[in-house]
């Protein structure tokens, strides 16, 4: 039988791995199977750790939202805040980033999808672009707190939709562009 703590381990596996192959493959074309097995499992334990997909999604949709606030918010440390804000918005705006989306951003990877989801993945969501804009507004320390928290709020936005249509764009130039536009108007506009 198998201990507690191997079962919370075995459920964290199955949301990284989730997070991971929703935000890579979109979250309609992956099935529970595809999940499971990319957690080394079978489908048939899957009901086991969760009692639907869609918790599994909102619970994946977080913990991704968690693990890129901890990423930005690691961008920052040990910098001034106009060090700090550049260096999350060279982050997110990267190549690496907009290639590789099962390591990045939910709402950017996702978000479409996540518009259509339950209260829960909604709800995770919001709460990563929120903490995203709480790190970005951060970095703006010299300003009144609603004012800062508005610049992030439009800055989170701008990233996310710089990002998305980096992905989107077929042409390999605009792309590129899309990001370093959007990078420039971020940085410059402090």
């Amino acid at each position: 039988m198998r201990s507690k703590r191997e079962a919370a381990a075995t459920r964290q596996r199955i949301i990284r791995e989730s997070a991971a192959a929703f935000r890579k493959n979109g979250i309609a074309a992956t099935g529970l199977s595809d999940l499971m097995a990319a957690a080394g499992l079978t489908h048939g334990g899957f009901y086991r750790h969760f009692d639907s997909k869609n918790q599994l999604i909102a619970e994946a949709c977080g913990a991704a939202a968690k693990s890129l606030a901890e990423q930005i918010a690691a961008s920052t440390s040990k910098k001034s805040p106009r060090d700090g804000l550049k260096a999350i918005v060279e982050k997110y705006l990267s190549a690496a980033h907009r290639d590789e989306p099962e390591d990045g951003c939910p709402v950017a990877a996702l978000g479409s999808e996540i518009a259509r989801g339950d209260e829960r993945t909604r709800a995770a969501a919001t709460e990563g672009f929120l903490k995203l804009a709480e790190i970005i507004a951060s970095q703006f320390p010299k300003t009144r707190r609603d004012l800062a928290r508005r610049r992030a709020l439009v800055a989170v936005a701008t990233m996310i939709g710089a990002l998305t249509m980096s992905r989107i764009a077929t042409d390999a130039e605009l792309s590129a562009s899309i990001l370093r536009e959007a990078e420039k108007q971020l940085v410059n506009s402090r």
